[in-house]
């Protein structure tokens, strides 16, 4: 069995999706496609935020457990329609590999993408929303008043809890802060420059492979399969990746607040 480029990696590879519960906060591999460790990603940290990322690491070390499981982590994410799941592995006898049998058509300009946001605690993965046009800061509003709340309810999160989102300009816009304000919601002070202290991006790798084993055909099927599979990402996944995040906040300050591989 061969397959169709050796640098990168098969969905299936990965072993079982649920075993991301055992990594803590690590990446399943340290392949080029892990949630991580994008090129040009987390490594592009501005040196202006090296400070801010540090601080934040030695202000939060030695918080307890139970402060990051009152933390609702959000994000925004692309997921292409042939993104992960554009590998594939045939069987096939030596010098066959051109038969139309054991070849796979291109798309030639791509075949497009969604856009999502999507949040979890501790408890589990909250609500899941595909943005359907270029947002703005008056829509991300409408995306927290329809998702944010509902998917703390549904956490059962009580009071005292925290809104992670990063310094997205839509995120810090006048309009987005007078609606937190006005929602007397508390908002995790966040670092610029830093997706990889937030955990949320290792479910949006989990997602993308799950999704990607299930081979959707269009975008209206992507969308409707990775909600379904957003729902089906075991609680206790959440709970681990929260539960190792001081080892995050430790790898910032051991690399003297570069960015690392979480």
């Amino acid at each position: 069995m061969e397959e169709a480029n050796d640098d990168c990696q098969c969905p299936s590879d990965w072993g079982p999706t649920e075993d991301l519960s055992s990594w803590g906060i690590n990446d399943a591999k340290n392949g080029k496609e892990s949630a991580q460790n994008y090129t040009g990603g987390a490594g592009q940290c501005r040196e202006e935020s090296w400070d801010h990322r540090l601080k934040f690491a030695r202000d939060h070390l030695d918080d307890p457990e139970e402060s990051w499981e009152k933390v609702l982590w959000s994000d925004e994410t692309k997921v292409e329609l042939f993104g992960l799941n554009s590998i594939h592995r045939v069987w096939r006898k030596k010098n066959d590999e051109y038969h139309p049998n054991n070849t796979i058509p291109t798309v030639k300009h791509g075949a497009g993408s969604i856009m999502l946001w999507g949040c979890f605690s501790a408890q589990g993965t909250g609500r899941l929303h595909c943005i359907k046009e270029r947002m703005n800061g008056a829509m991300y509003c409408d995306i927290l008043g329809k998702n944010l709340l509902p998917s703390v309810r549904a956490l059962k999160m009580g009071r005292g809890w925290v809104f992670q989102h990063d310094n997205d300009p839509k995120h810090t816009a006048w309009k987005t802060k007078e609606w937190l304000r006005k929602k007397h919601i508390k908002v995790l002070e966040w670092p610029s420059q830093s997706p990889d202290l937030n955990p949320i991006e290792n479910l949006w790798r989990e997602l993308k492979l799950r999704v990607a084993q299930r081979q959707p055909r269009n975008l209206t099927e992507l969308e409707k399969i990775c909600m379904e599979e957003w729902a089906k990402i075991p609680p206790a996944v959440c709970a681990n990746l929260v539960k190792n995040y001081r080892n995050c906040l430790t790898s910032v300050i051991v690399n003297k607040y570069f960015c690392t591989k979480y």
